[in-house]
């Protein structure tokens, strides 16, 4: 495991200050759109089941975590937001659930205990890194698993070529949301292109399989921003 060392970067510092402020937090399952019903139940079929522990890595508001921990045995939500956190673990207590565990730490913070995980979780969260610690926060997230263990991992991720990056972002940002309480507005999404890291498919998939998984599944969406993968603990 890496030791936490001074010249890591400060996560918190990395997540944006939208993702601190606790009106904007408010607000955000509208804007993030529905996909972790879709995400549980692909879970499902993946195997996940009351025997498994999972681990949410970026949980937010707690979508995936609080829909998740009926089926399993232990679920670890885990993200840098105090705000976040403080909204999940609310909801968690009204949900009177006992197997969910909230963290706060990131991809390069986060220390596991008890046993290794099933299956691990996280959905647009690690854009938040450069390509460089991206691919330590992946060999972390292997080490904590299980062999065998399944990641699910949804992000921006870009999967065209380099010289197509102004027509297709282009067109991206101009179906964006024209207010904010309706979705991501161009606004919004122009300071994530400016502010953040989300990289080529071409870059991120050979990354996964050197950092220890093995693809089982890629898919890229229809406008090329938007990738998912399926992957399995090498």
């Amino acid at each position: 495991m890496f030791t936490h060392t001074a010249w890591y970067p400060d996560e918190l510092a990395h997540a944006g200050p939208e993702h601190l402020d606790e009106a904007y937090v408010a607000g955000y399952d509208r804007k993030a759109g529905p996909e972790s019903g879709e995400d549980l139940a692909l879970l499902r079929e993946l195997g996940l089941g009351e025997r498994h522990t999972l681990v949410d890595l970026g949980a937010g508001t707690g979508s995936l975590a609080l829909a998740a921990a009926p089926c399993c045995h232990r679920v670890v939500a885990v993200d840098v937001s105090p705000a976040m956190l403080s909204l999940l673990t609310e909801r968690a207590r009204r949900l009177g659930l006992q197997n969910l565990e909230v963290v706060r730490d990131g991809f390069l913070s986060y220390r596991h205990e008890g046993a290794a995980a099933d299956f691990v979780y996280s959905r647009n969260v690690l854009h938040h890194l450069p390509d460089f610690w991206k691919a330590v926060a992946l060999t972390r997230i292997a080490e904590i698993m299980k062999p065998g263990g399944v990641l699910l991992l949804r992000d921006l991720v870009f999967s065209f070529d380099p010289t197509e990056t102004d027509e297709v972002i282009e067109t991206w940002l101009t179906g964006a949301a024209k207010r904010p309480e309706e979705g991501w507005t161009r606004a919004e999404l122009e300071e994530h292109l400016r502010a953040e890291y989300s990289t080529f498919s071409w870059l991120l998939e050979p990354m996964l399989e050197r950092t220890g998984f093995a693809m089982r599944r890629a898919e890229h969406t229809a406008n090329r921003i938007f990738s998912a993968y399926v992957c399995v603990k090498a």
